[in-house]
This record gives structure tokens, sequence and C-alpha cells, in this order.
């Protein structure tokens, strides 16, 4: 009976996150989806995805719950910019549903990911060389891998796997790198030599792929999580100057970033050319006000690429400052329950596996709104679950299933009725 009880209580988040998603969906316009029968499937996966774990265990169940409403709406802000883009992001939430639930026993034993560290590297490695002999530029940067009718993002697994490496090698030395002194250059060289991979894959980013919004976001999570293992403040310093060279650099030898900085720092100096796209998302949140103009009722479809880089753009004229700030809350809620995972971890390995994977997805969500809003010159990056794009759904929801197996704690034994009588 206390089995029924607790995998009852497993699937409410779940069936509440459903029920928000269906009301979401409810207000897409008609055709604009595919069949009911593909949606159906996609409710039926995710209330899967979260009763099937062991019955002995007690998860966070709100972290699967979180992620699913935010895919639901990211799928009807999607349906209402692009409804073929939409009809593709359905095919890919079912696909990252299906990965999440098939990598769920693997994730289970996490701890094993420490044993290969140096294996994290050598496919970040590949990645990036299949990325340099394959990639296609668009816009003057190369993002993706087509494989046929595929196309992949490989950064969206580098961010993963740079993680996993990261809160290894961290848990290992964290302690002698600590208690190095700063000006002890043969200390230092000897254990953050190969933390220096973090620093070369963001520099590599930006070089190759002219991506300052990867880059960036690679070397916050690694600033983030060695000062949460070591508190070496001069490392991190140390490490966002040598990042703040080499975007200065690129930006006096790539034209593509020399535009965006320039568009970051006066799109309207050209307002029908390289600024137009900016400028059109701030009169976009301009329109929205504090109540937004309404569900369907704006014009975001004058912003170009807004179901990718700009759809908190969207999102914020329809729902306007209030629903901006509200989804705002929904991230901070969501990349909280990460770190409170990360915290109630009985080893350092584990606690930076849960903060490092936290500050992949808050920094994410910091750079691409920012950039929206004009506080940062604007990325290629997506905001997370919402933005079109296959690759950065499957890694984030695998993101998610990772952290959501982390929370797993053994459910404390009920006595009896008879042994607990006297």
């Amino acid at each position: 009976m206390d089995t029924l009880i607790r995998g009852a209580r497993r699937v409410v988040p779940m069936l509440g996150a459903l029920a928000v998603s269906a009301v979401l969906l409810a207000f897409v316009p008609p055709h604009s989806l595919g069949s009911p029968w593909l949606l159906a499937l996609l409710g039926a996966l995710a209330l899967f995805w979260t009763a099937w774990q062991p019955p002995t265990t007690v998860r966070d169940d709100y972290l699967p719950a979180l992620a699913v409403v935010l895919a639901a709406l990211g799928l009807a802000l999607v349906a209402r910019l692009s409804p073929a883009l939409a009809q593709k992001q359905e095919i890919w939430l079912l696909v990252s549903l299906a990965l999440a639930i098939a990598a769920g026993p693997i994730f289970t034993t996490f701890r094993r990911f420490a044993a290969i560290k140096y294996l994290w590297v050598v496919g970040s490695l590949v990645l990036f060389g299949l990325l340099l002999a394959f990639g296609q530029e668009v816009n003057g940067a190369r993002l993706w891998i087509k494989i046929g009718p595929v196309q992949y993002e490989p950064v969206e697994l580098i961010k993963l796997f740079i993680v996993f490496f990261l809160a290894a090698y961290l848990a290992e030395t964290a302690d002698v790198i600590a208690a190095a002194r700063p000006w002890s250059v043969r200390a230092n060289l000897k254990y953050l030599g190969p933390l220096f991979i973090g620093w070369v894959a963001s520099m590599a980013i930006l070089v190759v792929q002219r991506d300052l919004g990867m880059a960036a976001l690679l070397l916050s999570t690694f600033a983030a999580l060695l000062y949460v293992a070591t508190r070496r403040i001069d490392i991190v310093i140390a490490g966002v100057g040598i990042f703040a060279l080499t975007a200065f650099w690129a930006m006096h030898h790539f034209p593509y970033v020399q535009t965006r900085v320039a568009v970051w720092r006066n799109p309207f100096s050209d307002p029908l050319g390289a600024g137009y796209q900016s400028s059109q998302a701030y009169y976009a949140l301009a329109a929205g006000g504090i109540f937004g103009t309404g569900f369907g009722l704006g014009h975001p479809t004058f912003i170009p690429d807004v179901a990718t880089d700009y759809i908190y753009a969207a999102f914020s004229e329809e729902f306007g400052l209030l629903g901006a700030f509200v989804l705002i809350a929904f991230f901070a809620v969501l990349v909280r329950r990460m770190l409170a995972v990360g915290r109630d971890q009985p080893d350092l390995y584990a606690k930076l596996l849960a903060t490092g994977l936290a500050a992949t997805l808050g920094f994410q969500v910091v750079i691409i709104i920012g950039g929206v809003i004009g506080a940062f010159p604007l990325t290629g990056i997506t905001l997370p679950f919402l933005s079109y794009g296959g690759s950065s759904l499957v890694a984030n929801f695998l993101m998610i299933a990772l952290i959501w197996a982390m929370s797993a704690r053994v459910c404390a034994p009920t006595r009896s009725r008879s042994s607990s009588s006297p």
C-alpha cells in the first residue's frame, strides 16, 4: 500500500504539468501542430518518464514537471510563430523524452562518470574535429553538422561533456588547488594544467565558431565550478581576463563579431540592415508594455529568426513585462531546485556535477535574455526549452534527466502496524 501511495505521489507534479501544458497548447492556432495523437503520445511519455523509477527511492519530481511545462510553452510559442518549425519541434520533443527515459538507468550510476573523466575531453575534441571538417557556416558562424535531413549543434553536447570533466577533476584536486599559493607557479601549473582545457575549449569555440555566446557560457560554468571547489577568486579573475583579451582580439579580426558588437552598441544606426533584427526586438519589447498585447495579438513575426534567437522578445510582447518576470522566476525556480540537489549530495564530485549543470542552464538563460534586452551583444545560443532547436532540446532534457536521477534518495522504511503496536 505504501508503495502504491508513493507511486501516486510521484506522478502528481507531472499530471499538474500536463494539465498546464494542455491549457497552453489549447490557445495554439488550429492546424499549427501535428496530429493530436502525437500530443497524446508526448503526454504519455512524460507521465511514464516520471512514473518509471525505482520504487525504493524518492526524487525531486518537480524537476521533470518544470521542464515539461517550459517545453510546452516553447512549443506553443513556436507554433504561433511558425507552424512548420513547431511540427519539427514536436518530433524533437518526442526524441528528447525518449532519450531521457532510455538514459534513466545509466544516469542512476552517474558516479561512474568520474572514472572516465578524460574520455569526456576526447569526446569534445572529436566533436570539434567533426565540426571543423563537416560544419556548416550560417550567418558567419560555424555551428551545425548536417547529416541528411538531420541538423545538429555539437556544442550542446560539448557543454555537458565539459561539466562532466571539470566536476571529476576538481573533485580530486580541489584541496590541493585551494591550498596552493597564487604566486607558486610550479604548484599551480601542476594541478591547473588540465583545467586549461576548459579555457582552451572556450577559446576554440570563439575562434572556430565565432560564437561569443557559447564561449561565454562555457567560461562562466568553468569559473563557477572552479570557485565553488576551491574558493580561488584569483584564478577566476585570470580566466575572465584571458577571455576578455581573446574576445577583444576576435572583435578586431572577425567581421561577424564586429557586426554583433556594433549592433549591440547602436542597432538604430542601421535599422534596415544589420540592426534590423535588434531594433524590431526592441519595438516588440516596448509594444508589450506591462501587461502585453495578448497571445496571438502582437506582431513578433516582424523579427527575423524570432523562433530561435528572439523568442523571449516574442513572449514579452504578447505577455508583457509581468509575463517576462514570471518566466524568469520560473527559470529561477528550476535552477534553484537543481542547486538544491547539489547541496544535498554527500560527496564533492556529485555536488560539483549538480552545480555545474545548474550553472550551465542558469548562465544560458542570463546570456540569451541579456542579449535580447541589450545588456550584452546578442549571441547564437537558445533560450532553454523555449527556442526552436532540436539539439538544444535534447541536451537540456538529458540534463534534467541526469540531475533528476541525482536527486534520488532511499525511502525511509515504514513500520508496519503489527510492529508498531505495543
